[in-house]
């Protein structure tokens, strides 16, 4: 018994220590796992904390906007002449190249107005030689009339004179026969002289007043001849005029002859703009020209969209350009193509977008609300041989690191 009962008072402890293990066990273990959560959970917060911080100030570097989208010219291509399509060598969506012919307008009237231009222009350079030949002519002409016109007026004068000086002499001839003429007829009264000697008064009287009318006649006819040579002096010294007037219908016909040059080349235009090319490389679109259609100058045939020279309109908010500058990097997702490209700031808009529409707000009128104004972008794409896939006008979201 007392063995049995040392046994069972020895047994009692070791029951209880086995007891006392076993709920120690889940204890620690419980405490390992809380103290393994309450790790987990410091690590997950700083990590937490410490990807805030860095996602902070990664976004707080950085101003990015969905207002945008891909911008590039498209040329508006007419016809710079009338006429009729002949043949249209494009269709939309087609990609054409530089200087390439797509449309020939019909040339026919435009030939035969280039005919007619240079007909023309024959006949204005043939009178112009006419024109130049006549101006050394003319001066050649009028000098040699001065020369003999002078001499002339000298001549006559001199014979002038000359029949002058006759006169004033058979003046006196007649004076002197009349005087004696008088005194014989005073004597022939007295019976002093013969009828013979006053016979022969008579005539030399008769005979000197026919004398002087002679002489008359002479004096008068070489005052006319002094008049005429005198008026022929008067038309050739307006010689210089002449020749002036000659060397201007010379210069007339030259100015003519550069009128008609100009019409011939006006012509020539003409007919090249029959034949409509492309300005430049692009994608054609809006095709508005058909075979044997009548078109007019300057309505549109095609738009011609230049896939070579792409950028990026990006409308940021006005608070997002502090820290913007010219020549940071971009990149541009373009949603088209699921893909970003790489980009670089170009050039800050002259204004906001509203102050460029059709309708600017007036903010000095009505109720003032004050909006948050954006303002366009210019961004260009790196060089990267996928841009020939985008388009005008695709959307892109651009994010451009201001730090």
């Amino acid at each position: 018994m007392a063995t049995t009962d040392s046994e069972t008072v020895l047994d009692v402890p070791v029951q209880d220590q086995g007891n006392s293990a076993e709920t120690q066990k889940p204890k620690q273990s419980q405490w390992l796992v809380t103290r393994r959560m309450k790790m987990f959970l410091a690590i997950a917060g700083v990590s937490i904390l410490v990807g805030s911080l860095i996602a902070w100030r990664y976004y707080a570097a950085r101003e990015t906007t969905d207002n945008a989208q891909v911008d590039g010219y498209i040329t508006v291509v007419s016809a710079r002449v009338s006429g009729t399509a002949q043949q249209v060598n494009f269709n939309n969506d087609d990609v054409i190249e530089k200087d390439q012919v797509l449309v020939q307008l019909d040339p026919a009237d435009y030939q035969v107005a280039l005919e007619r231009a240079r007909a023309e222009l024959a006949e204005a350079q043939r009178n112009a030689v006419a024109a130049r030949t006549t101006v050394p002519l003319t001066s050649t002409t009028a000098n040699s009339a001065i020369a003999t016109a002078k001499p002339g007026v000298t001549s006559a004068e001199r014979q002038a004179s000359a029949a002058h000086a006759r006169v004033r002499e058979a003046q006196a001839e007649h004076t002197r026969a009349a005087q004696d003429l008088e005194r014989m007829k005073a004597l022939i009264a007295q019976d002093e002289i013969s009828h013979q000697q006053y016979d022969a008064s008579v005539a030399a009287e008769q005979s000197s007043r026919a004398t002087l009318d002679a002489a008359l006649a002479e004096a008068s006819a070489a005052e006319s001849q002094v008049a005429q040579a005198r008026s022929q002096l008067n038309a050739v010294e307006t010689a210089p005029e002449q020749i002036t007037i000659s060397r201007s219908r010379a210069g007339s016909a030259e100015a003519l002859v550069a009128q008609k040059e100009a019409a011939v080349k006006r012509a020539e235009l003409d007919l090249q703009y029959t034949t409509v090319k492309a300005p430049s490389r692009g994608i054609a679109g809006q095709r508005n020209v058909q075979v044997g259609q009548v078109g007019q100058a300057g309505v549109p045939l095609l738009a011609l969209v230049n896939v070579d020279d792409l950028w990026c309109t990006a409308n940021f908010k006005e608070t997002q350009l502090a820290n913007m500058r010219v020549g940071q990097k971009a990149q541009l997702h373009v949603d088209a193509l699921q893909r970003t490209f790489p980009g670089h700031v170009s050039s800050v808009g002259g204004a906001t977008g509203a102050r460029f529409s059709l309708l600017p707000p007036e903010n000095a009128t009505g109720n003032y609300v004050k909006v948050v104004q954006r303002v366009p972008v210019k961004i260009l794409f790196d060089k990267d041989p996928e841009l020939q896939r985008i388009r005008p006008g695709m959307s892109v979201v651009v994010t451009v690191p201001t730090k």
